[in-house]
């Protein structure tokens, strides 16, 4: 059947998106309050949380927003009067000129983000004794520590996490009603630029509602203020983060953005009325939430109020790698591999439908179905989801991908690569704490048992 008006413009996102090989779960799009599209990619579900990363600072900025409208503070606090038990001897002089405004925008005196995961206790507290390396309210450097201070602020002006003050003051009112979580730094305080786990469709309610000027839940001063450009970016490598930076949110060419890394997405229209947001894992492509961008702002953005459509459905599935038909199975006896190789592997054999090899976390197998999508468990990690796919790319020559879906989105990208009575394994990861031993190469010969 033919397809006219928004409705080609909408199928022709998601078939750019397919052939540039983004690695999405998801997307919403509204206009005037009115869903025009929706995808889910299968397995994916509708109402699954998903990690949203960053749009978590925008939204801890939002709580920090409110409280300056109620006079709990105002933008010109110092962050250092707001945490006197966690200035020490060790604070960075620079650090007690900081403002709350230096803080939503990101121009702290840090260039990377203070503490650090997996062994500092208080996150927090790690902004208040490390060393800065410029001047506090200069330039833009992108600082995760900064949002989890700010959520910590937001406990100690209301004595509730940011997660429960925004369940009860945003979330709950403005219709959120599937499950949602905030992950936690060890002393229990939420992650604040990194931690909200919530569904697309309740990130698209909540979103809507900004679109609509706060619907009074928020105050309508503070999201004209921060969706505004508060600080150049002119320095960032990808391009849509050039257009400059608000409060804990990001300008694009057409208005402005939430943005979590991976491609969590709000992208906001407000000329237009139009929001789109989106879910995926776009980690392991270095240009794939800009991929995102691109495809929304050349395919559909143009077209919305000009064009119409009814609500379209779009019956998706996440990418499958491609397979050749033309290579057979293979199987193979057990390679041995050196030790301290970069992959950590010790022993590995190929099977038809499955990858079985022994490393740090001991004997794993890595199932697959060819050219398709095989939902299991990450190797070695058996609470933790994946979406595996492999194809075989010419004779000798396989190709893996597996995406963990937990908590933490991430996965790996594996060449297997066989030749004579040798293996040679390339294999590159975004990072998580699943993937450790998934960077990197490793050569291994079949061991004399096998020969």
């Amino acid at each position: 059947m033919r397809r006219t008006g928004l409705d080609r413009r909408i199928r022709s996102f998601a078939e750019r998106l397919q052939r540039e090989d983004v690695n999405m779960y998801g997307f919403l799009l509204s206009v005037c309050g009115k869903e025009k599209a929706k995808a889910y990619y299968a397995p994916m579900e509708e109402g699954q949380p998903h990690r949203m990363y960053s749009i978590s600072k925008t939204m801890t900025g939002l709580a920090v927003g409110m409280l300056i409208d109620a006079g709990k503070l105002t933008l010109d606090t110092l962050i250092a009067d707001c945490f006197p038990d966690m200035v020490c001897d060790a604070t960075d002089p620079r650090v007690l000129r900081l403002t709350i405004r230096d803080m939503l925008r990101m121009a702290t005196c840090f260039s990377k983000t203070a503490y650090r995961e997996g062994f500092d206790d208080n996150w927090a507290r790690s902004f208040f004794i490390r060393p800065g390396d410029h001047e506090p309210g200069t330039v833009f450097a992108y600082d995760t520590g900064n949002s989890q201070v700010l959520a910590a602020l937001v406990e100690r002006l209301t004595g509730k996490s940011v997660m429960e003050y925004l369940d009860e003051r945003l979330f709950v009112p403005s219709g959120c009603t599937d499950s949602r979580f905030w992950l936690r730094d060890p002393s229990g305080c939420c992650q604040g630029g990194s931690g909200l786990c919530m569904s697309l469709r309740d990130l698209h309610r909540v979103c809507q509602c900004l679109l609509e000027g706060g619907r009074g839940l928020v105050p309508s001063w503070y999201l004209k203020e921060m969706s505004q450009k508060q600080i150049s970016t002119i320095m960032q490598t990808n391009a849509e983060e050039r257009y400059g930076y608000g409060w804990q949110c990001w300008r694009t060419r057409s208005g402005w953005s939430m943005y979590g890394m991976g491609g969590q997405l709000a992208i906001f229209c407000p000329e237009k009325q139009a929001l789109m947001t989106t879910i995926a894992d776009t980690r392991l492509d270095p240009n794939g939430v800009q991929r995102i961008y691109d495809a929304f702002f050349e395919e559909l953005e143009p077209y919305i109020g000009i064009e119409d459509t009814d609500a379209v459905t779009l019956d998706c599935k996440v990418s499958a790698l491609p397979d050749c038909a033309e290579v057979a199975d293979r199987t193979t006896g057990v390679y041995c591999f050196p030790e301290n190789n970069a992959l950590k592997i010790s022993t590995m054999r190929l099977m038809s439908d499955a990858l079985v090899y022994e490393n740090h976390r001991g004997t794993v197998t890595l199932p697959f179905q060819r050219g398709k999508i095989l939902r299991a468990t990450f190797p070695g990690w058996d609470e933790t989801p994946a979406l595996i796919t492999a194809g075989w790319i010419a004779e000798g020559e396989l190709r893996i991908r597996c995406f963990a879906i937990g908590n933490t989105p991430c996965g790996f990208d594996m060449l297997v690569c066989l030749r004579g009575n040798a293996v040679t394994l390339q294999s590159r990861c975004s990072s998580g704490p699943v993937t450790d031993g998934y960077q990197g190469f490793a050569s291994g010969l079949i061991g004399e048992e096998d020969g």
